[in-house]
């Protein structure tokens, strides 16, 4: 017979496994020594001791499935309480108790991660709903829109909730982008009927401009050509295919026009500048003819300087009031003239001078005779009241003899 520590083989041949529970045969051996025995069935224990450490391993270093691993477990079980060892059979069984307590934490793990990740989950795809929604009102049409596909592809790569959440979640996040779609449409359609209508309005005020584009009533024309202008800002633009080439049928007609104006207005600048120089030379010789010392000559003299002042042209607007000034001057010159002559010539005028000449010669000379008789009774203050008097008297007689040297000048 012979034995170790954890089995033996008796004088039959038969050998046993020695356990907590006593020893138990796990076979028979005829073809050999009983040590050959031994470490035939101790073979057999390594293997299993092999097969629970690649199972330890596995649940350790991967992702093994706990249902998995329990299964494993279930099976290596079976086979060391019916293993046909030799072997600390229990140690391999407290083992697999262990690896069994390994595989629940680990489960648990998994678990509390998954649940984690959930709510990671849950709290990332509120968010992409909350900017959603948010993103819903906006009317920055292209970056609003570039947002949201940003945010379905980052809905994409999260993990799925459980299915109401995700559901409802979901139903929330469409939505918004169903309502921002439905508004940017509605945008873009109003966008589109009001540059139809600009397009229609441009082309009516490019038909005009086009119209007006030869005519030579130069000032109504330029203020309509500005009308126009004002009514071509208000309108907005129109579709890009048709903006541009109504602004080149628009500006092309004000272009012509205005060129045309300007080769006018040119020619007509240079001739009012010499009309200018004409005008400058007549006043200078109108401003000869003062002082007047022969209102007769003068006269006639202003007359024939007029007349061809009036058969030139227009002057430029700026120097017009200058130089009219100056014609002005002397017309008014000649004008006081014939004035002061009139009043010098007139039998009337004089008559009625030396009349009041004679009425207040005649007072003055009443009051010199009062004054004297007041002095002589004494009356001192009555003579001071009449020499007042007579004060007043001689300046006005004083004024009628000057009026009355003007008719004898």
């Amino acid at each position: 017979m012979s034995s170790d520590p954890w089995g033996r083989v008796d004088e039959t041949g038969t050998v046993y496994v020695r356990t907590a529970d006593g020893e138990r045969v796990v076979g028979s051996w005829q073809a050999g020594t009983p040590e050959e025995a031994l470490a035939y069935f101790e073979r057999k224990y390594e293997g299993l001791v092999v097969e629970i450490g690649l199972l330890e391993r596995r649940v350790r270093t991967t992702d093994l499935a706990a249902k998995e691993a329990e299964a494993a477990i279930a099976t290596l079980r079976a086979q060391v309480d019916e293993a046909h060892a030799v072997g600390d059979l229990e140690a391999l069984s407290k083992r697999l108790d262990r690896l069994v307590q390994t595989v629940e934490e680990r489960r648990e793990e998994r678990k509390a991660r998954r649940a984690k990740q959930s709510e990671e989950a849950k709290a990332a795809k509120e968010k992409l709903v909350a900017e959603a929604e948010e993103l819903a009102q906006s009317d920055q049409w292209r970056p609003a829109g570039e947002r949201l596909r940003a945010l379905v592809d980052t809905w994409k790569g999260l993990p799925r909730l459980d299915r109401k959440t995700d559901d409802e979640l979901w139903h929330r996040f469409s939505h918004a982008r169903s309502a921002f779609s439905k508004r940017r449409k509605a945008h873009f359609a109003q966008l589109d009927a009001q540059r139809e209508e600009a397009r229609k309005v441009k082309e009516r005020l490019a038909v005009e401009a086009e119209s007006l584009a030869k005519s030579t009533d130069w000032g109504p024309t330029a203020a309509r050509y500005r009308d126009l202008m004002t009514q071509w800002k208000a309108a907005g633009r129109a579709q890009r295919e048709h903006e541009d080439a109504l602004w080149g049928r628009f500006r092309g007609a004000q272009d012509v026009f205005f060129a045309a104006r300007g080769e006018v207005f040119a020619e007509r600048d240079a001739e009012q500048a010499e009309n200018l120089k004409i005008k400058e030379g007549l006043a200078e010789e109108a401003e000869k003819l003062v002082p007047v010392t022969d209102l007769k000559t003068a006269r006639a003299a202003f007359r024939a300087v007029n007349e061809r002042w009036e058969a030139v042209g227009h002057v430029p607007r700026d120097a017009r009031p200058k130089v009219e000034g100056r014609m002005h001057a002397v017309e008014r010159a000649i004008q006081e003239a014939e004035e002061a002559e009139w009043r010098r010539t007139n039998p009337e005028a004089r008559a009625r001078a030396a009349g009041l000449t004679g009425v207040l010669q005649d007072a003055v000379d009443k009051l010199q005779g009062q004054i004297e008789r007041a002095e002589a009774a004494g009356a001192t203050a009555k003579a001071e009241k009449l020499r007042r008097e007579l004060e007043g008297r001689q300046a006005l007689l004083d004024q009628a003899r000057k009026g009355l040297e003007e008719f004898s000048g």
